[in-house]
């Protein structure tokens, strides 16, 4: 799957909280519809059987309830991708990420093991922290190997973790500093990598013999080992797919540094020039090269320039959720799961609290039907509308984002202040006000946006009767 992940330190945040993001974007050509759901224990598997692979697995019989938005339709698997879990653990998965024919010589991909299909639900319901969830998919990764490679997210309130696959049965991962965030299109990330530090570097056991082995280690002997030299890619299709997204984040992030949108060197972690709230997060993930030749829908540049690169905000996108661990809150506040369906340059994000039973119906019950009575589809709609004419519509695009983000806002203050007051809470009841409205602004948006584009069709004439 073709994506890009943002991960937020602690102290890099504008609130304390750690927060994971990623955007979920099909193959070309591919429209996948997702939903919302809360797995109960009840509802987790006890035998797991792979779509796409014959690989199967018995599950521990003691899984914790989380949230998942995985395929709507079902046909190709489960695929839930994102979710925090009772014991406020968040996991993102997964980033497709590049390898080398070196890395895939030493450790072929493994045909019958298991892939981002399955990852979410493997790990999430059975980790307490994110260090743990580090350790469970290692060594899943270890025993049954994984036909892919992957790059996944793990967050608790103190820490974040990214862990990437190293061909069939290895893996490296990084703690996250706190006062830094992460940017990672779909290629192996990490740069940098100390051996002796277990606190904040992780890796499959036997990972210094296996470098050493097959003379995996491109650094000079005066250099902290490189993952991203020795496991990675440095392609010409990473040049205009993979490191151009990289160089938008960062420029917006860090506008004083001065990177090439094709270079190798732009760093997978650094720290912002201020502190990163929910809407740069959304906004980086929305970015189609604004303000710069290589803009799709800008007056800059030309045929050739603005489709140069490939836009983080594309049209092919799922879903996007970002997972917000919040320090020093109840359980059932800590973790807040924003939620985005569709093409991220025409939609919002929206808060839930985690610790429920059941989703909105809203954001739940998507079919293959086409239907304005859920958020997936009126979100596909919106884009849809808009984008041959995207500069007429872009004012009430962000009239809807700010309304609606704020809302989101308004409902976690509301709420935060009746605990802070010793008020008693439904959370399922707050989710549905919250979709509700979300609702009610989207419905608005949709009917604004074809009213517009119906005047703007080529077949219009100025003279009536």
């Amino acid at each position: 799957m073709a994506c890009t992940t943002i991960l937020v330190g602690k102290k890099a945040s504008y609130d304390g909280s750690t927060m994971i993001a990623r955007t979920e974007d099909s193959q070309s050509g591919v429209f996948t519809p997702k939903e919302f759901l809360v797995v109960t224990p009840e509802d987790q598997p006890r035998h797991y059987q792979s779509v796409l692979s014959k690989f199967s697995i018995d599950l521990p019989d003691n899984p914790l309830r989380y949230t998942s938005v995985p395929d709507a339709l079902g046909k190709d698997g489960i695929w839930g991708e994102a979710g925090i879990n009772s014991a406020n653990v968040a996991m993102s998965a997964t980033e497709t990420i590049t390898t080398n024919a070196r890395v895939l010589g030493a450790d072929p991909l493994v045909k019958d093991g298991f892939g981002e299909e399955d990852m979410l639900t493997l790990v999430l319901p059975y980790i307490k922290t994110a260090r743990e969830g580090v350790l469970r998919l290692g060594e899943l990764l270890e025993t049954y190997g994984t036909y892919e490679s992957n790059g996944i997210a793990f967050a608790d309130t103190e820490e974040i973790w990214w862990l990437e696959t190293i061909g069939g049965h290895h893996w490296i991962a990084r703690r996250v500093p706190d006062d830094a965030y992460v940017t990672n299109p779909n290629q192996l990330g990490i740069d940098h990598y100390e051996f002796e530090n277990p606190d904040d570097y992780l890796a499959s056991p036997d990972i210094r013999d296996f470098i050493n082995k097959h003379h995996l280690d491109l650094t000079y002997s005066n250099e902290h080992f490189n993952p991203r030299y020795a496991f990675g890619s440095q392609r010409d299709k990473d040049r205009h797919y993979n490191t151009p997204r990289a160089w938008a984040m960062q420029k917006f992030l860090n506008p004083e540094k001065d990177y090439d949108p094709k270079s190798f060197f732009i760093p997978w972690c650094q720290k912002p020039y201020r502190k990163i709230t929910v809407e740069d997060v959304k906004y980086v993930l929305s970015l189609h090269y604004q303000d710069t030749p290589y803009d799709p829908y800008g007056p800059q540049g030309d045929t050739v320039s603005q489709r140069q690169f490939r836009p983080i905000g594309i049209n092919r996108t799922s879903q996007t959720a970002l997972l917000q661990m919040r320090p020093n809150k109840p359980s059932e506040t800590t973790g807040i799961q924003w939620l985005a369906y569709g093409s991220m340059p025409f939609g919002t994000m929206v808060p839930f609290w985690t610790q429920v039973g059941t989703t909105p119906a809203y954001f739940r019950q998507t079919t293959d039907k086409v239907d304005t009575g859920n958020f997936y589809w009126s979100n596909r709609l919106i884009a849809a509308i808009c984008d041959p004419h995207l500069q007429q519509h872009e004012a009430d695009l962000d009239d809807y984002v700010e309304t609606t983000m704020a809302l989101g806002h308004a409902m976690i203050n509301r709420v935060d202040t009746a605990l802070e007051n010793d008020e008693s809470i439904d959370f399922e009841t707050e989710n549905q006000k919250i979709s509700d409205q979300i609702q009610l602004e989207t419905d608005k948006l949709l009917a604004k946006v074809l009213d517009d584009a119906s005047n703007l069709m080529t077949n219009r004439f100025s003279m009536s009767d």
